[in-house]
């Protein structure tokens, strides 16, 4: 064995994460998207290049999710309104929790009520609206998606983090997808 460099040995950037490529459909009727302005809205169109996202696991249960065509992340501010960042931040980072109805939530991991503390959530109104983060509840329909991944993609995108853990809803599809090619 050959010793290697000292700069190599101190490169603890850690290796990027793998993410899932899905689309987020409502249970209202619409597909997530991230148009090119930045505008968050949902749509009808199944066939939307714009209503495709990655999800990167980002904690334990824990994810940020990314445009694919507009490199965009979806973030939350203080006030409960989403907005697009070019970066990832820590308003980038959701809670993916999932219901016995297979619907799954996403909340901010950073802002939530002040007196109650509850939390804020990803809601689309009847009409495709995006909603403000604290005026959606987590058992309304306005809360609830059904991720469905794409065959066969995955992309590698975010390497600013730190925890290597992946979220339960993330592992479970991958469980999943190997016992369907078995």
């Amino acid at each position: 064995l050959y010793p290697q460099p000292r700069h190599q040995l101190l490169n603890l950037q850690p290796p990027p994460l793998k993410g899932i490529v899905t689309r987020l459909s409502s249970r209202q009727g619409f597909q997530l998207q991230m148009q090119p302005d930045g505008t968050i809205d949902g749509t009808k169109d199944e066939d939307s290049t714009y209503a495709v996202f990655n999800l990167i696991p980002v904690g334990l249960r824990v994810v940020a999710i990314q445009g694919v065509q507009t490199k965009l992340y979806l973030a939350m501010n203080n006030e409960g309104f989403l907005y697009t960042s070019e970066h990832f931040t820590p308003e980038c980072k959701f809670k993916e929790s999932v219901f016995e109805n297979y619907y799954v939530t996403y909340s901010s991991m950073l802002y939530r009520q002040q007196a109650s503390g509850r939390a804020w959530y990803l809601g689309l109104n009847k009409e495709g609206g995006i909603m403000k983060g604290n005026h959606v509840k987590k058992n309304k329909a306005a809360a609830h998606f059904i991720p469905k991944p794409l065959k066969g993609e995955r992309k590698y995108n975010l390497t600013n983090t730190t925890d290597e853990s992946h979220s339960h809803l993330c592992l479970a599809r991958h469980i999943l997808k190997s016992a369907d090619s078995l």
